[in-house]
């Protein structure tokens, strides 16, 4: 398949007007929408600033590549713009870019469409390639630069894979270019999150830099047709020094015992000379598969404490909220049946059984201990932490003893690891089936057992008494605190912490205690509600396709999915996240001002009819998200006409 196959005339934009980040997304997404390659705007504009939060798609040298894989898209298409004037794309040399690639994938892209993108991001690292490009006045000229270069690519990768055969048979080293003659050799793996442009820059550039260099490369791709070129046992001993150039996780037990080099997809782009270079001095911490990793290792470790302790706690929290959402509607509905035909009702016995304490939400703070210590002790750490959960269960130590559970786990094989690093290695294959399980469970069981058990025990007693016995004004403070926290960052550390305050004080109290769950989803449902209102009463503030997006909010803030907001909060963060948060708080301490209590984690309208005062909370929603939508509506400026 040809590039121009994707990159279609009818969606370039040869003079881009925008000047700013934001306006040249819009810009480009409006093409896409305008040709009837994307099917939903709004998901597909907030996937893009999700990539683009991971790390800026402004890769360097007048170049911008934007890109998505999500179902929003009808057809793999690539938009192509040029703006003389050059945009600030945050790009990572803080240069301006001049040249923009939206490309847009479907989730079931076919591996010809992929690799046409690969073969797309490839190109980009010519210089002499993007000024020609530069220079073209109509998309026919497009067209033809990108055929003409393809076909020349193609044959020299024909005469590349005649020279790979021929050196097979004369039995030389499989490695990608390098001089023949060096002894020179490293390895490589790149990856992205969505494994469609940046994967294939950075490998690119690498193999172009130890051609440059005299040095010999071997480089694997992980990207969304999976690992290629995998690199073998024999390519990785030889190797003088390991470099991982990903943004994603990748498999790394392999390198054990070598010098690793572990850096942002983008630096394999744009350092790749600093990077080959430190790789064949071996001017890198030397990596561990069992965590006992070298002191340049640890030191960034504690650097960013925080940081890892969110990434291990959202592990837990990610695998835990399953059994939440299905073990906690389905106690809803029984509350339901409870109320119309009794308790000696047998679907009523039915879903509680499946739901409640002998069911779902039983494996609730194991699940949440299981995974916190897995995500910093690796699999040895899963059962000690599961199993130290499940005491906390037994003990009332509750929600919070299972959090001390999954983090004690983890860091207590982390310590078995270091404490059996001296033993011969003849005991290796010992450690994962015998050691780490026994000594693992047993140090886990004592601590919890003796120390953490009774502790967090007696002070869940205490949060649920005082909880049970807030008075009406410090209820109400708290109610502020949540509804506001779910709209801080729309699904980030916030949200994420105060929802799981609410599913703890939820599951502590015996799952009658659904006053906070009232609080926290009625603060997670006003900021895309607010949106929906604000877009279709102030209409001369938001674009056509942001009028467009703001109805498909009215629905996701009904189901309470906060995420709906985040493309419009990208855009605008200081207006749209403070009239957020305003409402969100608001309509909380509402809900606390009138002790409703709504005994389901998630549903949104759908389980409101479960709220013991079901009126007045749809009543609190409806006030936070219409204060909102006018504080938005009227703070935001109105739309110049063109």
């Amino acid at each position: 398949m040809r590039i121009t196959d994707l990159m279609i005339k009818e969606t370039m934009i040869m003079d881009l007007q925008a000047t700013t980040k934001d306006g040249a997304i819009e810009e480009l997404i409006a093409s896409l929408e305008a040709s009837g390659r994307i099917n939903d705007r709004a998901l597909f504009k907030e996937m893009i600033y999700k990539r683009e939060a991971e790390s800026s798609t402004g890769i360097g040298g007048g170049i911008a590549m934007p890109h998505a894989k999500t179902k929003a898209v009808n057809e793999a298409t690539v938009v192509f713009a040029k703006s003389s004037k050059g945009v600030d794309f945050e790009s990572l040399d803080g240069e301006p870019a001049n040249v923009f690639f939206m490309i847009a994938a479907p989730e079931g892209a076919a591996n010809t469409h992929l690799r046409t993108l690969a073969a797309l991001s490839r190109l980009l690292i010519d210089t002499d390639f993007i000024g020609k490009l530069m220079n073209t006045q109509t998309p026919d000229e497009v067209s033809e630069l990108f055929d003409t270069k393809q076909a020349e690519v193609e044959v020299a990768k024909q005469a590349k894979e005649a020279e790979k055969e021929a050196a097979k048979a004369q039995q030389t080293p499989d490695v990608i270019v390098g001089n023949p003659d060096s002894d020179e050799f490293v390895v490589a793996v790149t990856a992205c999150p969505t494994g469609i442009a940046h994967t294939y820059m950075a490998e690119d550039a690498l193999i172009k830099k130890a051609k440059e260099m005299g040095v010999n490369i071997r480089v694997e791709t992980n990207g969304s047709e999976g690992a290629q070129n995998v690199l073998t046992p024999d390519e990785i001993r030889r190797a003088k020094g390991v470099i991982v150039a990903a943004d994603k996780k990748v498999e790394m037990a392999r390198f054990d015992g070598k010098p690793v080099l572990q850096r942002p997809v983008s630096d394999g782009i744009r350092k790749s000379e600093e990077l080959i270079r430190k790789a064949l001095n071996g001017d890198a911490p030397i990596y561990r598969s069992e965590g006992n990793g070298s002191a340049e290792e640890s030191k960034a470790e504690k650097g960013s404490v925080g940081s890892k302790i969110y990434k291990d706690l959202m592990n837990g929290i990610s695998h835990m909220l399953p059994f939440v959402v299905g073990g906690g509607i389905l106690l809803a509905i029984s509350f339901l049946i409870e109320q119309v035909a009794g308790e000696d009702n047998v679907f009523f016995q039915l879903l509680q059984t499946i739901g409640g304490g002998t069911g779902a939400f039983h494996f609730l703070i194991p699940i949440l201990a299981g995974f916190i210590a897995m995500s910093i002790g690796d699999r040895p750490a899963l059962m000690p932490g599961m199993v130290g959960g499940l005491m906390a269960v037994n003990s009332n130590a509750g929600f919070l003893g299972g959090l001390a559970a999954g983090f004690l786990a983890g860091y207590v094989v982390i310590f078995l690891r270091k404490a059996f690093a001296g033993l011969p290695k003849t005991l290796d294959g010992l450690k994962p089936i015998l050691l780490y399980p026994v000594f693992g469970l047993l140090i886990t069981g004592a601590i919890m057992f003796y120390l953490f058990d009774p502790i967090f025990g007696g002070i869940n007693t205490w949060l649920v008494n005082v909880l049970n016995n807030l008075g009406t004004g410090n209820a109400v403070i708290l109610g502020l605190i949540l509804g506001g926290m779910m709209s801080i960052d729309m699904g980030g550390p916030f949200n994420k912490a105060a929802y799981a305050f609410s599913i703890g004080v939820f599951t502590s109290s015996g799952n009658t205690n659904g006053a906070m769950m009232a609080a926290v989803m009625a603060g997670g449902m006003v900021p895309p509600l607010a949106i929906a209102l604000a877009s279709t009463f102030f209409k001369n503030k938001f674009t056509e396709q942001e009028r467009k997006s703001g109805l498909t909010n009215y629905v996701l803030g009904l189901s309470f999915i906060t995420e709906g907001a985040i493309p419009f909060a990208a855009a605008d963060p200081l207006r749209v996240l403070t009239s957020c948060i305003v409402g969100s708080a608001i309509a909380g301490g509402l809900t606390q001002f009138w002790q409703i209590n709504l005994p389901a984690p998630h549903g949104g309208i759908f389980v409101a009819a479960l709220a013991n005062h079901a009126l007045l909370f749809l009543l609190a929603v409806a006030i936070g998200s219409v204060i909102s939508a006018l504080i938005l509506g009227l703070w935001k400026k109105t739309l110049e006409a063109k």
